[in-house]
């Protein structure tokens, strides 16, 4: 498992909770607000790897009083930052081939914006998003309005940035299928206290579910090479659901045992990135400490997260492996 190895090298293992947030709390933090992009404006523009894309949102449905939240109907700050560095070649998933168009990835609170997947799909086999039933509307119209554009990696050194209505990007040189970047991207709803995450490939087509390694291997592959989630962690409540179904989606997959003999012959461990913004450090330390009970966590470095997502932008990104039980 040279490949996992070669990616943990890229990160600092966290070992203490307290030692974690006194480290990146205590430091200068640039001010971010809540996090929200542009939450009155019922579209928002964003160029991402010379890419242009409408993202269209709902700012009624965030101030309503739906029961269940409505963090997801608005564009949040992080989440273009997360699309370009997740999708830049020289990100260690890719150069390490973790990631490769045989994967599939799953997306916990995907959000209306269907952004990352927009970005990330056309590069992978197949692209699970996952959120509550509000969402399933408008996160089809983006995947509509933006199912014209094809994403190459070639400009990906560009910057993720929000652009005004009727700004020009520039074009960028196509390496896959428009079609590919909607048709290989499926939505369905998981509830993180009652849903269970066994059940997430039911919706891909049964060659995509069954996948490389499951050809190889000779029996099915319930889980996925990679799950993320971005900027899902704000309420104290959520938390502990939120972990219980980090850990369930992983392990679907065998999982990471430092120095094992057996683990080059087994299907490679589910990598998990969670991506968010430093807001309360209370809830940070909550999440934290929940989490270091299901998985060991590594905090990836600045040379790795570049300037947009690196110490001190206010947003914060740890990989994680589940540990076994």
């Amino acid at each position: 498992m040279d490949q996992l190895i070669n990616l943990l090298a890229h990160g600092e293992e966290v070992i203490d909770v307290d030692e974690e947030s006194f480290l990146l709390f205590a430091q200068d933090i640039a001010s971010n607000n809540l996090g929200m992009l542009n939450p009155r404006a019922p579209t928002v523009e964003i160029s991402i790897n010379g890419n242009e894309y409408i993202i269209h949102q709902s700012p009624s449905l965030l101030s309503s009083h739906r029961a269940g939240g409505t963090t997801g109907a608005v564009l949040w700050k992080i989440t273009p930052l997360f699309a370009e560095w997740v999708t830049n070649p020289s990100n260690p998933l890719w150069a390490n081939a973790l990631l490769s168009q045989t994967s599939t990835v799953v997306e916990l609170g995907t959000g209306i914006s269907a952004l990352v997947a927009l970005v990330l799909a056309p590069s992978v086999r197949h692209y699970i998003a996952t959120d509550q039933e509000y969402v399933r509307k408008l996160f089809r119209t983006n995947l509509d309005a933006n199912a014209s554009i094809s994403v190459s990696f070639s400009n990906s050194n560009n910057k993720a940035k929000g652009k005004s209505k009727g700004s020009k990007s520039s074009k960028s040189k196509s390496t896959s299928s428009p079609a590919k970047s909607v048709n290989n991207i499926s939505f369905t709803t998981l509830d993180w206290e009652t849903d269970q995450a066994a059940s997430l490939k039911e919706c891909m087509d049964p060659d995509d579910a069954h996948g490389q390694d499951g050809e190889e291997e000779g029996d099915e592959d319930k889980g996925f090479d990679l799950l993320l989630s971005c900027d899902c962690i704000y309420n104290e409540a959520l938390v502990a659901p939120f972990v219980r179904t980090c850990a369930e989606i992983c392990r679907l997959r065998p999982t990471y045992v430092a120095g094992s003999e057996e683990q080059s012959s087994r299907r490679k461990p589910t990598v998990c990135i969670i991506a968010q913004q430093q807001r309360s450090p209370d809830v940070f330390e909550t999440w934290l400490r929940e989490t270091m009970r299901e998985f060991r966590v590594w905090r990836l470095s600045d040379d790795v997260l570049g300037e947009g997502l690196k110490s001190g932008s206010g947003y914060l990104i740890h990989l994680l492996l589940a540990k076994d039980k």
